[in-house]
């Protein structure tokens, strides 16, 4: 992520992020200290690298915890359910950023092709879409609520 966009983390999240960082940090300096290094260890500590700046990326830009009004709109911190129209089948998952996991709920980012199909959609509304396969799906937008609310529901 190298943009200066907005993410929104669950508390959960931020934290598990800052502890990667950390122990990433930690990581690349021992090696840092190590004289002379192969071919592997310089293309692991490119890897660490690029994740360090990834994770950093998403904690400067981060909105922690704050739910978004719950106004049954399709946008980051929602968890929304849709019905895939062809199948009636549903899914339900929270709007928020790959890479920074959110315990037992899939994640969808707003980047993805669902993702993008359904933000800014309201409940009762039909979006489509194009799979990666280049086919279309359409599907219905059947709740959306602030991942707070559905968190404490799910605790009950």
């Amino acid at each position: 992520m190298t943009s200066s966009q907005t993410v929104w983390l669950t508390p959960e999240a931020h934290e598990r992020l800052q502890e990667e960082l950390a122990t990433l940090q930690q990581l690349t300096d021992e090696v840092a200290d190590e004289e002379g290094t192969d071919e592997n260890t310089a293309a692991i500590q490119r890897a660490r690298r690029a994740r360090i700046q990834q994770i950093h990326d998403l904690l400067v830009n981060a909105v922690v915890g704050e739910d978004p009004p719950n106004d049954g709109i399709a946008e980051p911190g929602m968890v929304v359910t849709v019905r895939f129209d062809d199948d009636d089948d549903t899914e339900t998952f929270l709007l928020g950023v790959r890479g920074a996991e959110h315990g037992d709920i899939e994640v969808y980012s707003v980047q993805s092709p669902l993702g993008s199909a359904i933000l800014g959609a309201r409940t009762g509304e039909k979006r489509t879409y194009t799979l990666p396969s280049g086919a279309t799906a359409t599907v219905t937008l059947l709740n959306a609520v602030p991942y707070g609310m559905h968190a404490a529901a799910d605790a009950k």
